[in-house]
């Protein structure tokens, strides 16, 4: 078991704390509906191992084995302190590279949109990071520290940042000045002018500092969390994917070659000129912004929930098994097909096309588990899952359609 996956019980317990501190102050930080689509992201960041090809691993065990320098060893204590300390400038170079340049803030995209600031928030990971941002640890592998010390720094790294995303913390002295801490995080976070694009290391916010991109929270700029260009959505795919879709469009539209090329490595929110001029793209007016937060019945909300419940323990189930590489494939369409079917409620779509899909999902289910031969556990399992389904889909059809009965804009 990895270190993130022993975090697991600390992560829910602190989530807890949080929500109880916020109550019993007033202060309360957290939507359902928000939280359940972060949380859906975070389940699908973790199920993408079952799909994606290990391009970065293989890249770094060639260099491991023909163009490193055999200077670090695994048993000191200094190789471990250069390797937390050099990961995070790495990681400093990647997320700094995932705000500047469109195709790596495609893959970023998904952790900033959540307009709540929160320890879910912490958890809304990506699924598409794999694609590129291996390129930035190259160095580490060069100078030849081991995997495992790699391994289990960036664990070290993830874990860190996961307790700064909270509104709880207020700014905390002199470690301002040294480490990231939840105050020059939620920096990072905003869509305000004056914070856009700072603050980017993991574990020491002295990169930003010597780079020229750090940003100190203001009394007087309360941040405004969430993108500029406005998600509207709690669709997880659509989530991952939309800039991937804009910069394609973009790349289709534009007239000359030369832009549709530079459109795949151009600064963030460039679009050629001619595209601009008949596909403008609308960036939200944060003197009058509100939060994306549809009306749903409370049951609706609470469905939500019921899947994330659901889904984790599927995610928990696959990654303790020794599934084929095609019943861990029908697991992660399971649990997209799923987190995006139920964020339909969430944003209070057609009820008729929304029932369709959840049907649809649930004969799938079925059939997969029979093509794929499931465990007896497994299926009884499913059975339970599949009976309280249909009920919760039951009761939820006999809601009044004027509530759920319009696709929102």
């Amino acid at each position: 078991m990895g270190l993130i996956e022993a975090a697991i019980p600390f992560f829910v317990l602190a989530m807890l704390l949080e929500l109880g501190w916020g109550l019993l102050k007033g202060r309360n930080t957290y939507r359902l509906n928000d939280s359940v689509s972060s949380l859906f992201l975070g389940v699908l960041s973790q199920a993408r191992a079952f799909v994606t090809l290990g391009i970065g691993g293989y890249v770094y065990h060639l260099t491991t084995e023909y163009a490193s320098l055999p200077l670090m060893d695994a048993n000191s204590a200094w190789t471990w302190v250069l390797a937390l300390v050099l990961y995070d400038f790495c990681y400093y170079w990647l997320h700094r590279m995932g705000h500047e340049r469109t195709i790596l803030w495609a893959a970023h995209v998904a952790h900033h949109q959540s307009e709540e600031y929160n320890l879910t928030t912490a958890l809304r990971q990506t699924s598409t990071g794999f694609l590129l941002g291996w390129l930035f640890y190259i160095p580490m592998f060069a100078l030849g520290i081991p995997a495992e010390v790699v391994v289990t720094v960036g664990a070290i790294n993830l874990l860190y940042q996961f307790w700064v995303h909270t509104e709880h913390v207020g700014k905390l002295g002199w470690y301002e000045y040294i480490f990231v801490t939840p105050s020059n995080h939620r920096v990072h976070h905003a869509q305000n002018d004056v914070y856009l694009d700072r603050n980017y290391a993991g574990i020491f916010i002295l990169w930003d500092r010597m780079f020229g991109t750090f940003q100190e929270e203001l009394d007087e700029e309360p941040v405004i969390f969430g993108i500029r260009g406005p998600l509207r959505s709690f669709n997880p795919l659509h989530a991952l994917t939309h800039i991937y879709i804009d910069m394609a469009k973009d790349s289709w539209r534009a007239q000359s070659w030369r832009d549709k090329l530079h459109v795949w490595v151009a600064r963030t929110g460039w679009q050629p000129a001619d595209v601009a001029e008949r596909y403008p793209r609308n960036k939200n007016d944060l003197s009058t912004f509100e939060k994306y937060d549809p009306e749903v019945p409370a049951l609706f909300s609470w469905y939500g929930f019921f899947q994330l419940l659901a889904m984790v323990a599927l995610l928990g189930y696959m990654l303790a098994g020794e599934l084929s590489y095609w019943q861990g494939v029908a697991g992660w369409a399971f649990l997209l097909a799923t987190t995006t079917t139920t964020t339909f409620w969430l944003e209070a779509r057609a009820q008729e096309k929304v029932l369709k899909w959840e049907w649809l999902r649930l004969v799938a289910l079925a059939l997969a588990m029979v093509w794929l031969g499931a465990s007896a556990e497994f299926v009884v399992a499913a059975g339970l899952y599949g009976a309280v389904n249909f009920a919760l889909l039951w009761l939820m059809s006999r809601r009044a359609p004027d509530v759920a009965g319009h696709p929102v804009a």
